[in-house]
C-alpha cells in the first residue's frame, strides 16, 4: 500500500509544457484556442483576397483589411483625385482591422505568460524576440500599444495585446487604445501613399491587369502548402499507430 502511495501520478494531457494554460483547461480555454485556430485559417483565406482587392479597388481593400498597403495605395489615388471618401475607408478599415484584437488580450487574461511561452518554445530566434519586446512593452504599458503597428519583424502587436489582458486592462479601454493606434499608423501610410502620388497610380494601373492571375497563383501557393504540410503529417500518424499497436 505504502508503494502504491509513493508511485508517481500519471501527467494529465493538458499539463503539456506546450498548452498555454495553467490548470485544466475550462470552455473558456477551448473557446479562445479555437479562436486562435480561425484566425490562422482566415489569415490564410485572406492572402488572394488581398491581391486581388489591391488590383479591383484600393479602398475596398482598405475598408475589408485595413492594410498598409492598402491605404497607402488609397492615399495615392486620393492625391489625383480618385478616392473621395478615403477618410470613410479608413475608419471602417480601422475597425475591421482590429477585429480579432481582442482574442489575444483575451488569452493574456486567461493564461498569463503561458500562451507566451508557447510561442517562445516554437524556436529561440522566437524566444529572443518575445523576450526582447516584452522587456519593453512593459516599461511602457499602454504607450506600448501606439507602438504595436511599427512595420518591424518582431512580434510586437501579439506581445503587447497579451500583456494588456495579463495586467488587468479593461477591454473597452484596450480596443478603444487600439483603434486610435491603428488610425493614427493608417493615417501615416495614407499621407506617405497621397505624398508619391502619381507613381504609385501608375503601378496601380499596370498591377491591375495582372491581379487576377496574381491572386490565383497565392491562392495555388497557399493549398499547396496545407497538402504539404498534411503529407507530413501522415508518416509521423501511422508510425506513432504502428507504435500503439506494438505496445498491445
Amino acid at each position: 500500500m505504502a508503494e502504491r502511495a509513493d508511485a508517481p501520478t500519471e501527467q494529465q494531457w493538458w499539463e503539456d509544457d506546450g498548452l498555454p494554460w495553467n490548470g485544466k483547461p475550462t470552455k473558456a480555454d477551448y473557446w479562445c484556442l479555437g479562436w486562435f485556430g480561425f484566425v490562422g485559417i482566415f489569415g490564410l483565406a485572406m492572402i488572394p483576397l488581398r491581391a486581388w482587392l489591391l488590383g479591383l479597388d484600393p479602398p475596398i481593400l482598405l475598408a475589408v483589411t485595413g492594410s498598409r498597403v492598402g491605404a497607402a495605395s488609397t492615399g495615392a489615388l486620393a492625391a489625383v483625385g480618385e478616392a473621395p471618401h478615403w477618410l470613410l475607408f479608413l475608419l471602417i478599415g480601422s475597425v475591421v482591422s482590429i477585429k480579432f484584437d481582442w482574442i489575444y488580450w483575451w488569452a493574456g487574461k486567461l493564461w498569463g505568460r503561458g500562451i507566451l511561452d508557447v510561442q517562445a518554445a516554437n524556436s529561440p530566434r522566437a524566444g529572443r524576440n518575445i523576450a526582447r519586446v516584452e522587456q519593453w512593452a512593459v516599461k511602457l504599458g499602454w504607450l506600448g500599444i501606439f507602438l504595436a503597428y511599427v512595420p518591424i519583424p518582431l512580434p510586437i502587436a501579439f506581445v503587447v495585446f497579451v500583456l494588456m489582458g495579463m495586467t488587468g486592462m479593461p477591454l473597452w479601454k484596450f480596443m478603444v487604445l487600439d483603434f486610435v493606434s491603428k488610425t493614427i499608423w493608417s493615417f501615416l501610410y495614407l499621407g506617405l501613399g497621397w505624398w508619391i502620388g502619381g507613381p504609385v497610380v501608375e503601378v496601380l494601373d499596370g498591377y491591375a491587369k495582372v491581379a487576377n492571375w496574381v491572386a490565383i497563383a497565392l491562392l495555388v501557393v497557399v493549398f499547396a502548402g496545407i497538402f504539404r504540410n498534411q503529407s507530413k503529417k501522415e508518416p509521423s500518424a501511422k508510425v506513432v499507430g504502428n507504435e500503439v499497436e506494438a505496445g498491445h
